[in-house]
């Protein structure tokens, strides 16, 4: 047999098995129940409100379940959600029965808006301190709405980051088997993420506009990153603060979308794993080709990468997941990202600046002491 046809062989059997790993280790998911608002918090819970672009539609109209199918036009829509007073960093305490806002997540209320009603809102809405900054949140593969939506205020909720959080949301399958048609939902909508940052940069001047995209989701946020570039849209891009999350990019389609992209304001983050376990799924699927958020940070290509194309790429692979398969490394960055980026007066430990680094952590928790350190990779 052909060394070729051994190879694809060999491909195909890994992500069989790996599929099959993913289809056992699956626990139940959260249906749109989770999302039927209680009207009720308690005392020392925290709420996050989250507003919603989607390319998903609508189950019934005027109505806030989404499932699968692609929308014609966007839907809009807001969310209010409780984190319970025992909520640990990086965790979601998801509701079996009802929820109890005392001890798991829960909808305290929600919205459906339109447009013009989103963009009232999005641009009024401002924190206590009177901040303008914004939060975009563009989830992965396999994801149902209301995955994507808890996640999301989570992160919010852990990250104790000041601005406003904007849920985008596409229509993932939310199946394993999935991954070729969430891959087209992906892609379908890069329009309307472009548009969304456009529009964001336009009712905003002030304040900055954080993307954070994880996983596929990182495939379709440099898509439209590219897509602002080519339409001339260099304003947006320069307001833009761009992380992606083991995204699920091949290696040199990325090295052409960011020849294109060029130079960003402030460095693109990448927060890789080089065991990543879900991205070695998705590079045998596509025929063996590296994934983006699997880079080995030591090898001195990489490096040559991060300057090459001015971003900067971060193993997190210390940090501890929670999915069994090294993908959802993360959420628990959310807690950490404050102290990174640092503020105007009070600069952090670098994620701000092009090259390939490490993110060292001391111990096992969050609150342990970290380091971000970079490594002069190719001395190595």
């Amino acid at each position: 047999m052909p060394i070729a046809d051994q190879y694809h062989r060999l491909a195909l059997g890994t992500a069989a098995l790996l599929i099959a790993a993913f289809a056992a280790g699956c626990a139940p998911r959260p249906g749109p129940d989770v999302l039927a608002a209680t009207g009720r918090t308690v005392p020392g819970a925290r709420t996050v409100a989250v507003y919603v672009a989607t390319t998903r539609a609508r189950d019934v109209p005027h109505q806030n379940v989404f499932r699968s199918g692609r929308a014609d036009k966007v839907n809009f829509a807001e969310f209010t959600i409780s984190v319970p007073p025992t909520h640990q960093p990086g965790m979601i305490e998801w509701p079996v029965g009802a929820p109890d806002p005392a001890t798991t997540f829960a909808t305290v209320q929600q919205s459906v808006l339109d447009g013009p009603s989103f963009v009232r809102a999005v641009s009024h809405h401002t924190d206590a301190s009177g901040t303008h900054n914004v939060g975009v949140f563009v989830h992965g593969f396999n994801s149902n709405f209301q995955e994507s939506l808890f996640r999301f205020a989570q992160m919010a909720a852990d990250s104790d980051v000041r601005g406003t959080p904007i849920l985008f949301a596409w229509p993932s399958e939310a199946r394993v088997t999935g991954y070729l048609a969430d891959k087209e939902a992906a892609t379908f909508s890069r329009d309307a993420l472009a548009n969304l940052l456009t529009e964001l940069a336009r009712q905003r001047p002030t304040g900055s506009i954080t993307v954070i995209a994880h996983s596929m989701g990182g495939w379709l946020t440099v898509e439209a990153l590219r897509q602002l570039r080519l339409n001339g849209q260099s304003a947006v891009l320069a307001r833009l603060n761009v992380i992606l999350a083991a995204p699920d990019i091949d290696v040199d389609v990325f090295r052409q979308q960011m020849a294109v992209i060029g130079t960003l304001k402030r460095p693109l983050t990448v927060l890789v794993s080089p065991d990543d376990k879900a991205l070695s799924l998705s590079g045998a699927i596509a025929g063996s080709r590296p994934r983006v958020g699997a880079l080995n940070v030591r090898d001195p290509r990489v490096e040559e990468l991060a300057l090459k194309s001015q971003i900067q790429i971060v193993d997190i692979s210390t940090l501890k997941a929670s999915d069994g398969f090294n993908h959802d490394r993360f959420v628990n960055v959310a807690a950490l990202y404050p102290r990174l980026v640092g503020s105007a007066d009070t600069p952090g430990s670098g994620l701000r600046n092009a090259g390939a680094f490490v993110l060292n952590t001391v111990g096992t928790t969050l609150s342990a002491p970290f380091s971000l350190a970079g490594e002069a990779l190719a001395g190595e």
